[in-house]
């Protein structure tokens, strides 16, 4: 019993509204979400545009509230956690990360800063994760405005990795990516799980990706979850194929 690996998250039963002037709720965006997660998994959430994917990485992270249910970190309930306390363990990359201004190399460091550590111990950080992720010595001088989409989209993962989280939330993190860093990222992103330092929760619309990462599969569909299973019980073909199915009802109903 020692070994096993203790639930990180949980969700009871949790329901997120959107808010409509001189309505309590709206529509719905999240109904009834239940599940756990645990210490070095590697969770991949799918499922089409609209499902919601990105509402549930924001309850995580506390950008959004639920309208019900509760959400617990480590048995404790998400609302007892102080905002920044919490975001330090569970900590969010969008797909748009901004870098306030700063250059890449300040932007790294900001969070660590914040926290007072000492310039030794930051300084180390940042030499460990630039050689780790490939990022050039060039990149360090320049601003948001002077990189690419992939550049700003590495540097964002960076700047969570440094942060060294319990919890990594990602949204898309390699949509912007080209495919040796992509891999180079996900293999590092294994590697952590798998030594149980940090916890992963991915949404990806790149399900070869989503395939050899994960270990755990979330399906979500219009709000609610539809399939919580190991990645070993998942049968991939028929996931894309439903997932394609899915998209294409969404675009007819614009349509």
């Amino acid at each position: 019993m020692e070994n096993l690996p203790k639930a990180k998250l949980r969700l009871e039963k949790v329901n997120l509204y959107t808010t409509l002037q001189g309505q309590q709720q709206g529509y719905p965006i999240l109904q009834d979400i239940s599940f756990e997660v645990f210490e070095g998994d590697r969770v991949a959430i799918v499922g089409a545009s609209g499902a919601g994917k990105s509402y549930l990485l924001r309850l995580l992270n506390r950008l959004s509230e639920p309208t019900s249910g509760k959400i617990y970190l480590d048995n404790q309930e998400y609302i007892q956690i102080p905002v920044l306390q919490l975001r330090a363990c569970v900590t969010l990359v969008q797909q748009e990360s901004k870098l306030l201004g700063m250059t890449v190399k300040d932007a790294l460091a900001y969070p660590l800063v914040l926290r007072g550590l000492p310039k030794q111990t930051i300084q180390q950080r940042l030499s460990h994760w630039i050689e780790q992720l490939h990022i050039p010595d060039d990149w360090l001088g320049k601003t948001e405005v002077q990189l690419s989409g992939g550049q700003r989209q590495l540097i964002a993962i960076a700047r969570a990795l440094i942060i060294e989280p319990q919890i990594l939330l990602l949204d898309e993190p390699t949509s912007a990516l080209d495919v040796g860093t992509a891999s180079r990222v996900m293999a590092i992103l294994t590697q952590l799980a798998q030594s149980r330092q940090t916890t992963v929760l991915m949404v990806n619309h790149q399900l070869e990706m989503a395939e050899i990462f994960c270990d755990r599969l979330l399906h979500l569909q219009q709000g609610r979850l539809i399939a919580n299973q190991s990645a070993t019980d998942t049968d991939w073909a028929k996931l894309r194929e439903s997932l394609i199915q899915a998209q294409t009802q969404i675009a007819e109903e614009w349509s």
